[in-house]
């Protein structure tokens, strides 16, 4: 299996070739020259594994420069009752990601799928925890070095810190947007004390650190000097991971492969989303992949009207939903390859566009760019907003009705799943994180504080360590030589 630059001009190179880096030199996302497929005989072979067999089975198709026996015992190793808190010893590893019907009317089933249990509360960890232990792997065979340059707007930095304490020859150089976490995110990202972990508060929003990331990786010199690799849903592995879930998801909703299920995916990134479209082009039988967006509604703009303007930093809402205040969605460059028939003289010149005016439209009116938007449906994706007075109303909705506690970015799924669900086909909602994260809504919503799990019962007032610093490329690379001592 070979991987290709979005962009076209960087060579292919393999799963292991690619697995410590982000962007390819081109400035381009790596895909695979073609996606492996799965058919139904697999499928229905799939159907009883345990978790980590069945990521086992999805990775080798994307690894296959990686020895299986050893891929295996890294599934293992990832996917255990020790990482994630809802799986007791003894009990089936399908347990991992569980499924809870919240309605089913008139057909019309909404289902839960359960992504945030473990060692952070959130979705992330079903990939960082296994990329954790793959850079591990990849490093310890090359004895080499890697320090993680990355960029959260909430939970992927504490994720990928988790996953990485520890790790022998790494350090993660994590950048977050100064106050516009939680408190809950910032005291778990920023409480670490391990010394390979640095975490630094950039005066700016999320987007501010996304392209400084993009920056530094485009920087070849100082990325090669510096050993810089990513942790984003830039880095193809993580979105091979987060493939495995979708799979999962499916075959727990289904009984034969005859039937097919959609799924919303709140989204400000298209990291998440983007591994259920690869899992649709797989052949997994999804009907809809519905991007559930924010106030910052950048993707659901485009998926209504063919047009995608990222929003500057001023225009960046600062929501109750913060791990999706994004409005410019660094993942998104995949799909448009698919969807533009894999041009990539066209991909680079649509994203050369959106770094020096701000975006693309492919609406196919007079004066566009294209008329792919006609496509767009035929890969499944629809899409949905929601706001703050939404989401307020969503928690205390499923809590009324089922007794259950969700947090902001799943309430938004929620509210959008409803406006797409069809009778025959069910819905799987992604959840995003346990509502401990998002306390202070909860309380809004509520009038009580989310339940929190062992261990984090006073995490807020633990000592911090982190560093405050400008939105300034040069001087992020100085404090990155600075520590690395390359």
């Amino acid at each position: 299996m070979q991987y290709v630059s979005t962009r076209g001009q960087a060579p292919a190179q393999s799963f292991s070739q690619i697995l410590l880096g982000g962007l390819a030199p081109d400035g381009g996302l790596y895909l695979p020259v073609e996606y492996p497929k799965v058919s139904h005989v697999e499928l229905d072979a799939w159907r009883k594994l345990p978790y980590a067999d069945l990521a086992f089975e999805v990775l080798k198709k994307f690894a296959t420069d990686i020895p299986e026996a050893d891929l295996k015992a890294l599934a293992h190793k990832t996917y255990t009752a020790d990482v994630y808190r809802n799986v007791r010893a003894g009990e089936d590893a399908a347990q991992v990601t569980p499924l809870r019907v919240l309605e089913d009317k008139d057909g019309r089933k909404l289902v839960l799928q359960a992504l945030s249990n473990g060692p952070t509360l959130a979705f992330k960890d079903m990939a960082m925890q296994l990329l954790g232990n793959l850079f591990e792997y990849a490093l310890a065979k090359q004895h080499a070095e890697l320090n993680i340059f990355g960029a959260t707007s909430g939970d992927t930095g504490s994720a990928a810190e988790y996953a990485m304490r520890g790790k022998k020859g790494i350090r993660v150089f994590m950048l977050s947007p100064h106050k516009k976490m939680s408190a809950f995110q910032t005291a778990q990202m920023f409480s670490l004390q391990d010394p390979n972990i640095f975490n630094i508060a950039v005066e700016g929003v999320f987007d501010d650190c996304q392209d400084m990331v993009k920056a530094v990786s485009n920087d070849l010199e100082f990325k090669a000097r510096q050993k810089i690799g990513t942790v984003n849903s830039i880095n193809w592995a993580r979105v091979v991971a987060q493939v495995v879930y979708y799979i999962r998801g499916y075959l727990a909703a289904t009984t034969s492969n005859e039937q097919k299920v959609s799924f919303t995916v709140p989204s400000g990134n298209f990291g998440n989303i983007c591994a259920g479209h690869i899992a649709r082009m797989m052949g997994v039988p999804i009907a809809k992949l519905v991007v559930a967006t924010n106030e910052n509604d950048v993707l659901d703009e485009f998926f209504r009207t063919g047009v995608y303007r990222v929003r500057k930093s001023a225009e960046t809402f600062h929501t109750t939903s913060p791990s999706m205040d994004i409005s410019k969605a660094s993942n998104f460059e995949r799909f448009v390859f698919d969807l533009l028939g894999r041009d990539a003289s066209r991909v680079r010149a649509l994203f050369h566009k959106v770094e020096t005016q701000g975006g693309f439209d492919l609406s196919g009116k007079p004066g566009s760019d294209g008329d792919e938007f006609g496509k767009v449906a035929g890969y499944g994706f629809r899409s949905g907003k929601s706001v703050h007075a939404d989401r307020i109303a969503t928690i205390r909705d499923v809590q009324d009705r089922y007794g259950i506690t969700i947090d902001t970015h799943t309430a938004d799924g929620i509210k959008v799943a409803r406006e797409h669900v069809e009778p025959g086909v069910p819905m799987l909602i992604l959840e995003t994180a346990l509502p401990a994260k998002f306390n202070e809504t909860i309380r809004e919503a509520l009038g009580r504080d989310a339940k929190r799990p062992a261990g984090f019962e006073r995490i807020e007032d633990l000592p911090q360590r982190f560093e405050v610093m400008p939105a300034d490329v040069a001087a992020i690379k100085s404090f990155i030589a600075n520590h690395t001592g390359l």
